[in-house]
């Protein structure tokens, strides 16, 4: 081997093992600079231990358009409050109306030729064929009027219960496509107080703990109490989802206010 080449691979090696040593120092930093899994707040003077808890209303929803059409009106704004069964859209269903009163003008027509024929029958004048077949013709009015009753009712959207509206996705004299969000609602039915607790608290923690809740938004404490639990517990995080309710009057409080959990363990 001449002394070139033996130089060469006595570098070649030289900067391999500097490499590595480059990899094993950045890992190494790497992991130092890695964040330990977030616990519970917990004060050096034993006080409770607290956790970020928001605001969610127990009734909320999406209105979407069931039909393609024109937006005739909205009977609501965002902020307004709204009765359960309050008619809030309103769609343009002249052509859906005419059908039905289309199929309602067969319907009866089908009814009186089924009342001929079944007097015919009577009279021995007409088969029975002819009475099955009346009697069929009228079933299928029948269907063709429920039909076009479906459709007509999609043309107005009613509050399915009593709220507020949130966000208005579409305007007056809009056209819509089936499925189209329109108005985002939130119920009056109350709200609840959702957060994320260490699942080693099943351990004491049960349906009516009562625990304290501090809002940032209003900067007062509002006692509250656990209703019920997340379905499982999240095995990475070692955590579940605690849902509880504020047990006094507080119409201040409004769905996406949060602030602080103060629970304190049994002592």
């Amino acid at each position: 081997m001449t002394a070139g080449l033996a130089y060469q691979l006595t570098r070649v090696r030289l900067a391999a093992t500097l490499a590595t040593i480059a990899v094993l120092v950045w890992s190494g930093f790497a992991l130092a600079q890695e964040p330990e899994p977030s616990e519970p707040a917990t004060p050096q003077n034993g006080a409770a231990p607290e956790i970020r808890a928001q605001l969610t209303p127990r009734e909320f929803t999406t209105l979407s358009s069931e039909m393609a059409g024109r937006i005739d009106s909205i009977a609501t704004k965002v902020g307004e409050h709204f009765k359960k069964g309050d008619v809030l859209v309103v769609f343009d269903c002249a052509l859906q109306r005419a059908q039905e009163a289309h199929a309602s003008a067969v319907q009866m027509q089908a009814e009186k030729t089924y009342s001929i024929d079944e007097r015919l029958v009577a009279l021995k004048s007409m088969g029975k064929l002819e009475l099955d077949v009346a009697a069929a013709e009228v079933a299928k009015a029948k269907a063709d009027v429920a039909a076009s009753q479906s459709l007509t009712s999609k043309c107005s959207i009613a509050a399915p219960f009593s709220g507020v509206t949130a966000d208005q996705k579409a305007r007056a004299f809009q056209y819509t496509t089936p499925g189209q969000p329109l108005l985002d609602i939130i119920g009056d039915g109350g709200l609840d107080v959702e957060l994320i607790a260490p699942s080693r608290w099943l351990a004491w923690m049960k349906s009516g703990y009562k625990f304290q809740v501090h809002i940032d938004e209003t900067g007062k404490d509002y006692p509250a109490q656990v209703t019920r639990f997340g379905g499982r517990v999240d095995p990475v995080s070692q955590s579940i989802k605690v849902i509880g309710e504020i047990t006094v009057e507080a119409p201040a409080l409004m769905a996406g206010m949060s602030g602080r959990a103060i629970i304190s363990p049994p002592s």
